[in-house]
């Protein structure tokens, strides 16, 4: 079991905390950013014959602010740790993008805050930049936009950002690297007693009992966030690993298969978790109507649904709103994200994507609803 899970994964998001990546606060440390960097690649190339799509969470940005600025205290002003934040996520991408150019990888820097993941159609946006990034072979860097966030709309810590990251791009695994070798039943540190946790099921109620406070001075996660990410991450079919970020070739050797650090294992799969929230759904803001031979494709050969077979459209719904799909004699036939609002999806009814330009002003997907965001209803 626990050797499978990480070898067995083709998506996988990995976390970083600031105590790593700035060497406990003294600024980026350039030799372990080349090194997860050296790692990604040969992740994403494909040594041991499996090619892998990799995106990075990283914290530090404050931190190297801080040293930029000659800061040596952490200040209390949100507005100034912001400008701390935005000084360090240029040094932070600058790092990102050598390391991993040197490694022949591209990258991208993604900023991202709750609202854009609490927000429908931001959220269908995010996903489908990240996805289409992972699809052209780059590694997204991704860490919270500290420059704009306040308190109450923070994600509170990269732990639980990279934990939404692996729900929004349904990632099979996510590794968070830390400054421990992983779980114990308690701090090893002040407990002589405290045992290693090699696996255990995420989302165990045990887990957050024994993991009391934080630990690390720099950052603000400390073991229960990582166990609380791991339980979010869990929800949409991700195990998760929590292993020391300076363990020789740490990823290399995880995604081999072998046994690293704590393996907190997701209960539900994949799929079935997406198709069960959409499932779920009890109040949808519309539904389309399909021709039979739509209905067929849906049901038949599980194809995504396109405009061409809407013949009407009900409701009032934006992008990224679940909306049932009917059959020509209102049945329900299933239901999933629509790309399009429903005064968009009106026009698009019965038309070729080659006319959605001229329709609509832009082109966006050629799908109504995508068939990887289509659950069908069980007759």
């Amino acid at each position: 079991m626990v050797s499978n899970v990480l070898s067995d994964a083709r998506r996988i998001v990995v976390k970083v905390g600031s105590s790593l990546v700035t060497n406990e606060g003294k600024g980026l440390d350039e030799v372990a950013i080349g090194e997860w960097s050296r790692q990604l690649a040969a992740l994403v190339h494909g040594d041991g014959g499996v090619r892998r799509e990799v995106i990075m969470v990283s914290s530090g940005a404050i931190a190297e602010g801080m040293k930029r600025l000659g800061w040596t205290t952490r200040p209390s002003e949100i507005h100034e740790l912001q400008a701390a934040a935005a000084v360090g996520q240029m040094g932070l991408a600058q790092m990102y993008e050598t390391k991993l150019r040197e490694q022949g990888m591209r990258n991208a820097q993604v900023l991202l805050t709750h609202a854009d993941l609490a927000d429908r159609e931001r959220y269908l946006n995010a996903r489908i930049t990240l996805l289409t990034l992972l699809r052209l072979g780059v590694v997204p860097v991704i860490n919270e936009n500290d420059t704009v966030v306040t308190d109450e709309i923070k994600f509170g810590d990269n732990d639980t950002l990279g934990a939404l990251v692996a729900n929004l791009v349904e990632a099979d695994a996510l590794v968070i690297l830390t400054d421990q070798k992983g779980l114990y039943t308690a701090d090893p540190r002040r407990d002589p007693s405290a045992k290693f946790v090699d696996v255990a099921d995420a989302g165990d109620p045990a887990l957050e009992i024994m993991a009391g406070g934080a630990g690390s001075s720099i950052g603000k996660g400390g073991m229960i966030t990582k166990i609380l990410a791991a339980k979010r991450a869990a929800g949409s079919g991700a195990s998760t690993v929590i292993a020391w970020g300076r363990e020789k070739d740490v990823l290399i050797r995880l995604a081999k298969g072998e046994s690293i650090g704590t393996l907190l294992v997701a209960q539900t799969q994949k799929t079935q978790a997406r198709k069960q929230w959409m499932a779920d759904h009890l109040q949808m803001r519309g539904a389309v109507t399909v021709d039979a031979g739509a209905a067929a494709k849906l049901i038949g050969s599980g194809k995504s649904l396109l405009p061409i077979g809407m013949i009407a459209v009900e409701g009032d719904f934006v992008r990224g709103d679940v909306i049932g799909i009917k059959n020509e004699s209102g049945e329900e036939i299933a239901r999933g994200l629509a790309n399009y609002a429903s005064a968009e999806a009106r026009l698009l009814c019965r038309k070729p994507s080659s006319e959605f330009e001229h329709l609509l002003g832009y082109t966006a997907e050629p799908e109504m609803v995508h068939r990887d965001n289509l659950v069908l209803a069980h007759h």
